[in-house]
């Protein structure tokens, strides 16, 4: 703004702004300080006469620095006005344009009305992973992890003396003689009972055993050394808790404390993990975390419809550009419904592995040789065509994709195919047949190639389970992206829940019917996805969830461990001859367990080097050669194989070694069906894939006696099942629902879904498109809906036959 001359202008300086008070030592130090007049509430008044202002209203006071008129050779004196008037009013000065405007100007770079100020802007301001742009009270993360009140008091319904705070050191029952004598004071002070259910305590009281308070109160104590009385505070059960998480230098108990935990939203950021200076900053009205909340469809949309000036434009092109091509290569290989602010450990093996690819297809490289392992995983016959046309495009480019697949489509557009056979395990190891799809159809010996072929094919079957009349219904499902619908799952039957990637399948089935019956069945303490209700469970007496995490964090779990078939072995050679003389016990042959194991790797077998900057490097123990037992142990032999023998047997060898032994053998046998007969008892769980985890978790549910009323849950139980394994799979799922199981399991795979008895298809899209049943009934029923791509491809399914 340019002033002509003659101009009348005011300097001020705005002391106070619209703040509450009398504001009687601002006044004075003005006049002190030697100035005449102030601004006060817009009326100017003079310093010297007395200015009483009411306390409970909000005032503005500026005082006058100087009063000129706009002429030539002014500057100086306006730059020292302007300075004295910053060094009164903390880097504010305001400026009165001849009583008809004023403006506001700060020296902070921060906005005058509301102090936000803001560096220059750098791109790490708009990261969470950075320390410039992550939210400082939960550093980026968006939520804190604090003790939950639900988890540590379970049940309200019980007294404080029925143990209702079930957590160490926090029960109030005699055995806990230092608490008990705290609440018991505190009980007498605020005049309440120990033993009203915790759910009738005033709020007040609640708040204070779980948070303390620091109203001092007596507490009595009457030990054999002696009895009296002292005056105390109480902390609180969450107050202490998380102390003693903050303290503890055990892993153990700081795990323990972790199970008492949840995640809330952080209060300051809401969840938005950014600083609110990084928030305020927008493009096309929409910040940062607007945006990447956002689909990646919604998000090309947003930035194809984005309005500019044509200086906006030139600045913003390339990055534009580079933008929309990366949303396009999401979109070409099947995540279009993903939001780009989704948290990483909530993505499948096969979103992971797209996401990777995306990357690859946008580096535009060439001459490279890419290894995808079972890319499919988790997606929709109907997004299939997209992901193979990704690997065509990287083909093109001029690099070679080596492509790990049990996927039929994926097979007929490979240009070349390896089948490695014939078995598993010891079994295979030898390539069958090479060629195309033509050339492995053809080969006799190729398993693969008599599927391909239709020579052998998992048949539909003749006749769908009707189940015992029973049903399962979940009322108003709400949970991620699902449009509170209502749904019912047979009992006794064989239920599929499919539906493209990302229409809410796991939110149903995992976040919402397994926990919930969990919580209600087995004594759990789940947090379940948002729902009203579940009905008809009552004639349920446990679920079971079959998912794909290992099952063992350490080598020292395998599968004889985890099928409990590991004890009948050990009892097995306690009761040999030898180890009768000896006075082994079944401890003896143990590798966890001292005197049997080998003290030299403590069990394990191997020997964990550790190298500075590099991985950990194993390698065999030199006193046990990798056997994990003493030489005393393993001279006990049976049928001529001591205990290490046998743990290195497969599932195939120990099925005939054991055969006469039908406890042990039954539990092994079920390993066997499930399509696991090429793998080691002893192996490390560690070694194990998620699909061998989840088999693995399948036998040994098949080795417990069934009581016929259970739920099984399973989740996409065909990741790395070839054709053949998949024929064994649904024979298991037959058996249990054959048995009046409930089985629900989310698949894509149309061979699991053509023998399910029920179908519940989600759709029509995924993402914030999804959430709503688009199809329930038989293969058959749901094959003549229109709206279901699930349906149009159970149709071909079923012509197959």
């Amino acid at each position: 703004m340019t002033l002509p001359d003659g101009s009348k202008i005011q300097i001020l300086a705005p002391v106070i702004r619209g703040k509450k008070g009398e504001h009687v030592k601002v006044l004075e130090d003005a006049r002190k300080n030697g100035f005449v007049r102030a601004r006060v509430d817009g009326e100017l008044r003079d310093l010297s006469e007395d200015i009483i202002l009411d306390k409970q209203k909000k005032h503005n006071i500026e005082i006058i620095v100087d009063r000129l008129i706009v002429k030539e050779g002014i500057e100086k004196r306006i730059s020292e006005s302007v300075e004295t008037a910053c060094n009164i009013a903390e880097n504010l000065v305001m400026v009165d344009i001849g009583g008809k405007e004023d403006l506001l100007f700060s020296q902070n770079y921060a906005c005058p009305d509301c102090g936000i100020s803001i560096e220059e802007i750098e791109p790490r301001q708009f990261s969470f992973n950075s320390p410039f742009g992550a939210c400082p009270r939960c550093a980026g993360l968006g939520t804190l992890l604090e003790i939950d009140p639900k988890l540590v008091l379970p049940d309200p319904t019980k007294s404080l003396n029925d143990g209702a705070i079930r957590v160490i050191g926090w029960s109030s029952k005699s055995d806990e003689r230092n608490n008990n004598i705290f609440l018991q004071g505190l009980a007498k002070h605020f005049n309440f009972s120990l033993d009203t259910p915790f759910c009738d305590l005033p709020e007040k009281i609640q708040n204070i055993i779980f948070y303390g308070t620091h109203e001092r109160f007596r507490v009595k104590y009457d030990t054999a050394s002696g009895s009296g009385d002292f005056m105390s505070t109480f902390e609180g059960a969450i107050n202490a808790l998380m102390r003693r998480y903050k303290e503890t230098n055990s892993e153990a108990m700081r795990e323990y404390y972790e199970t008492l935990m949840s995640n809330s939203v952080c209060p300051d950021c809401g969840g938005k993990r950014l600083k609110k200076e990084s928030l305020a900053v927008t493009v096309g009205n929409k910040n940062i975390y607007e945006l990447t909340n956002l689909s990646v469809l919604q998000m090309r949309d947003f930035f194809t419809k984005l309005k500019m000036t044509k200086k906006e434009e030139t600045i913003s092109y390339q990055i534009l550009k580079e933008i929309k091509a990366r949303l396009n290569f999401l979109v070409d290989v099947g995540l279009e419904y993903l939001t780009l602010s989704r948290a990483s450990a909530t993505l499948s093996g096969g979103e992971a592995q797209r996401i990777r690819l995306a990357t690859q297809i946008g580096s535009g490289l060439t001459g490279v040789l890419y290894i995808l392992d079972e890319p499919s995983i988790g997606l929709h016959q109907r997004d299939n065509q997209k992901l193979i046309d990704a690997l065509k495009n990287l083909r093109d480019l001029g690099n070679t994709l080596i492509v790990v697949e049990h996927d039929e489509d994926t097979m007929y557009a490979a240009d070349e195919i390896i089948d490695i056979g014939p078995g598993a395990g010891v079994h295979g190891g030898e390539v069958i047949a090479q060629g195309t799809v033509e050339d492995i159809k053809k080969s006799e010996k190729s398993i693969t190639g008599a599927y391909l072929s239709g020579r052998m094919k998992i048949e539909v079957p003749k006749k769908r389970r009707k189940g015992n009349g029973k049903e399962i219904k979940v009322i108003g499902a709400k949970a991620n992206n699902l449009k509170n619908v209502n749904v019912s799952f047979k009992q006794g039957v064989i239920n599929c829940v499919t539906g493209v990637s990302g229409s809410g399948k796991s939110s149903l089935v995992n976040e919402i019917l397994y926990k919930s019956l969990a919580n209600k069945l087995n004594r759990a303490n789940l947090e379940p996805g948002a729902h009203k209700e579940i009905k008809g469970y009552e004639s349920l007496d446990k679920v079971i969830n079959i998912d794909q995490s290992p099952i063992g964090r350490t080598p020292r779990s395998n599968p004889a461990t985890y099928t409990g078939v590991f004890d009948m072995i050990r009892k097995l050679f306690a009761e040999t001859n030898e180890a009768k003389m000896r006075g082994y016990n079944p401890g003896r042959f143990s590798f966890n367990v001292r005197g049997g194991r080998c003290e030299s790797c403590s069990g394990d077998g191997i020997i964990k080097i550790e190298m500075h900057f590099l991985p950990d490097v194993y390698v065999p123990c030199e006193v046990c050669k990798g056997k994990r037992y003493n030489r005393e142990t393993l001279e006990v032999r049976y049928k001529g194989k001591n205990i290490s023998d046998v743990l290195d047997m497969t599932v195939e060898e120990a099925l005939e070694f054991f055969k006469n032994i039908p406890s042990i053998n039954n539990k092994i046998k079920t390993l066997y069906e499930v399509g696991l007969g090429y793998i080691k008892l002893g192996q490390p769980s560690t070694t194990l894939s998620g699909g061998e985890a989840q088999r693995i978790k399948l036998a040994t549910e098949l080795s417990k006696k069934s009581t016929g009323n259970t739920l099984y849950i399973l989740d996409e139980p065909t990741t790395g099942l070839h054709m053949a394994d998949v024929s064994k799979l649904i024979d298991i799922l037959y058996r249990l629902a054959d048995n009046g199981n409930t089985i629900v399991v989310i698949e894509h795979n149309l061979d699991i879904i053509k023998c399910a008895d029920y179908i519940v298809d989600l759709g029509p899209e995924g993402g914030d498109k999804g959430g709503n049943i688009i199809a329930v009934g038989t293969p058959e029923e749901v094959a003549k809906v229109k709206e279901s791509a699930t349906g149009e491809y159970i149709k071909k399914m079923l012509k197959k036959g």
